[in-house]
This record gives C-alpha cells, sequence and structure tokens, in this order.
C-alpha cells in the first residue's frame, strides 16, 4: 500500500509574513484578484492589513456574502461574483468559512461540470485544478490554507458536506499572527481546541503512520504549551505564533490520513444548528477519546506525554486516561462548553444527529468501529 502526502507548493510563516504577498503576485503574474473575506474581517480592519499590501501591486475586489458555515447557495453567489469581477486568482482571508467558500467557488470555476455543488460531496473527480489560491488564515485552527479538505453546508437537506479534492489546495499559504491577534479568548480558544482535535484525530486515526504520526504529535505538543497564553494573554505573540504554526501542522497531516468521528458528530450540529465547529468539537472530543481509548492505548500513551504529562510509573491503560484526563483539563480551564444542552441542543435531535453522524465521510476513519446506536450513545453522554 502507497501512502500518499499533498501539500501546497508555498508557505510563509511569522508575523508580518503578509508583506510577501506583492512579490508573490508579482511572480506568479496574477492581474486581478477576487478577495474572499468575512464581513467582521473587514469591519475590524483585518482584511485592510492585507490589501494594504496590495496597493500598486493589483486590482481587486472583495466577497464578503457568505455564512461562518458557508452553504451551496454561497459558493454558487461566489461563482457568479468571480465570474463577473475578470479576477484570475483568489486570495482568501479568514478562517475556515471563508477559506472553504474559496476552494468551492475556484474548483468549480475550473471545473464548471460540478456547478450544482453538491456533487462535490466526497471524493470528486474534478479534472482540473483549481483556480489559484492564496490564503492567508486569521484564526489558528481548520488548516484550511494546507489541505485537500472543505466543507459546505446544504441547507436542502441541514447536512455538512465534506469535500475532498487534491485540485482545492491553495498554491501559497501565508500564516501571519499578526492577523490572529485581535481573536477574542472564545474563538482562540474553540479554533486552538479544533486544532487539537484535528491533531488527536489524526494521530489515532485508521490512515495515520508513521510521517503523519510525526506531525501530529509536533502539533499536540505545541498546543498544549501555547493554547492558554494565546487565549487569555492574546498579545502574547510567540504563543499566537506557536499556535498558528501548530495548526497548520496538524493539517499537514490529518489532510492526508483523514480523521474521527469527533469530526463527524461535530459536523451536523454546525448544520442543523450553527454551532461553531472548534465549539463542537472540543465539547465532544474528550468523550469521543473515551470511547475510543481500547483501540489506541500505546498511542493515547503519546498523547499524554506531549501534552506535558509524566506518566513514567503508570500502565499502559493508566496512561491513556491520564490522556483524556489532560484533554478534559484543557478544555475546562479554557472555558469551553461540556454539554450540548449548555449550547441549547435539544435533546429530540440527537437521533436525527446521529443518522447525519454515522453517514459523514469522518466517520470511516475512526479507529474504533462504530454503529450508529454508538454515535447516539455519545450524544446522550455529551448531552
Amino acid at each position: 500500500m502507497a501512502n500518499r502526502f499533498i501539500l501546497n507548493e508555498t508557505s510563509y510563516f511569522g508575523s508580518g509574513a503578509r508583506k510577501e504577498i506583492g512579490n508573490e503576485i508579482n511572480r506568479r503574474g496574477f492581474n486581478k484578484a477576487f478577495i474572499v473575506a468575512d464581513k467582521d474581517l473587514i469591519k475590524f480592519g483585518i482584511v485592510d492589513m492585507v490589501t494594504t499590501e496590495l496597493n500598486d501591486v493589483v486590482a481587486y475586489e472583495i466577497f464578503s456574502d457568505f455564512k461562518a458555515n458557508p452553504t451551496v447557495d454561497n459558493v454558487k453567489a461566489g461563482i457568479e461574483a468571480y465570474k463577473a469581477s475578470g479576477a484570475d486568482f483568489i486570495i482568501a482571508i479568514g478562517g475556515g468559512s471563508a477559506i472553504d467558500t474559496s476552494k468551492g467557488i475556484a474548483i468549480v470555476a475550473n471545473n464548471p461540470e460540478f456547478a450544482d455543488i453538491v456533487s462535490l460531496e466526497g471524493v470528486a473527480d474534478t479534472k482540473n485544478k483549481c483556480v489559484p489560491i492564496i490564503a492567508l488564515p486569521t484564526t489558528a485552527g481548520t488548516a484550511a490554507e494546507v489541505t485537500i479538505n472543505y466543507v459546505i453546508t446544504d441547507e436542502k437537506t441541514g447536512r455538512k458536506m465534506v469535500c475532498v479534492d487534491p485540485n482545492d489546495i491553495p498554491v501559497l499559504a501565508i500564516v501571519d499572527a499578526e492577523l490572529m491577534a485581535t481573536m477574542p479568548k472564545g474563538l482562540t480558544a474553540a479554533t486552538g481546541m479544533d486544532a487539537l482535535t484535528h491533531a488527536i484525530e489524526g494521530y489515532i486515526t485508521r490512515g495515520a503512520w508513521e510521517l503523519s504520526d510525526m506531525f501530529e504529535l509536533k502539533a499536540i505538543e505545541l498546543i498544549s504549551k501555547n493554547l492558554r497564553a494565546a487565549t487569555f494573554n492574546g498579545k502574547d505573540m510567540t504563543a499566537r505564533e506557536n499556535m498558528a504554526l501548530a495548526q497548520y501542522v496538524a493539517g499537514m497531516a490529518f489532510s492526508n490520513v483523514g480523521l474521527g468521528c469527533v469530526h463527524s458528530m461535530a459536523h451536523p450540529l454546525g448544520a442543523r444548528f450553527d454551532i461553531a465547529h472548534g465549539v463542537a468539537n472540543a465539547l465532544l472530543l474528550p468523550i469521543v477519546m473515551e470511547f475510543n481509548m481500547p483501540a489506541a492505548m500505546e498511542k493515547y500513551c503519546e498523547i499524554a506525554k506531549a501534552m506535558g504529562v509524566d506518566i513514567s510509573g503508570m500502565s499502559v491503560e493508566q496512561g491513556a486516561k491520564a490522556a483524556v484526563e489532560a484533554v478534559k483539563t484543557l478544555s475546562l480551564d479554557l472555558n469551553i462548553p461540556q454539554r450540548l444542552r449548555d449550547i441549547n441542543i435539544p435533546k429530540d435531535a440527537l437521533e436525527q444527529l446521529a443518522k447525519d453522524a454515522f453517514a459523514d465521510v469522518c466517520t470511516g476513519g475512526n479507529p474504533r468501529d462504530i454503529t450508529e446506536q454508538d454515535i447516539l450513545a455519545l450524544y446522550n453522554v455529551a448531552y
């Protein structure tokens, strides 16, 4: 069996890295940018930090008509706006919502046979690389700038569609912690826990192997050491930079090896109740870890060590439990909601959520065999 590993062509890291965008645009011969950015990022001046670097370099126009959980209709509107703009590349500024919207637009623009958007779900057989994307993440969580995945909500069915396509990966990622410095505490915590979920699920997923393990363990270590400081002392730029790196490193790996049931259970919470993806992941992570423990005890011990737990003298089972406890403690320290009822999920929705989660593409990567009834039981524990 061959293990495939796909990464974007070029990435820049560090505070102020956005200043490289002009040189990259000139080097690539681009003529006009279609900027996809969240309205709040425009309002609070984050987009200006990037567009300032475009003056005297390239013309641009901005598209911001999409939701935090972007929909099929959002992508369709973006495609029409992109075509009308005359742009020849896309600049995505934001978290997963902006970058995922950009991927949907960029893929369909060069593969018009997928114009209905829903046909992109799963592993789409697109023939052409997407319109070139330059991605500048403003959260330290999704790693969408380095992954071959994106998620679009089908509002007609109330489902999140996980789309996997090597043709959607941005050509350039600029990971500049200064663009993340104004993230509020709650968003910093939730996106950081999203990154931790990526790292842990990517480490224990069925597709994991030595190369991906190396990246995921480093990401777990960086997150454990830096997320509290980034959350409660947002001006700590060392912590911000380390979180920016950690989420990217986690993304390098999980993009290539897959995830598990934390994500498959989080997706319908976002699709049906518009719950922030990081919050959903953070709430579910320790609960699903407990379920998966029998299938990954030795790896859980490595997770515990990466999170700074001294497991010397412990049995394998004790070390594995210590990993789950370390995740619980981090979540509590960050004031993450601990129960589905705390985020206003009605109990009578759990059966439909379980059906959606069992059908999610991420379920197949779970390290322990799981049934729809198992998922329903986990939702009940989370409730």
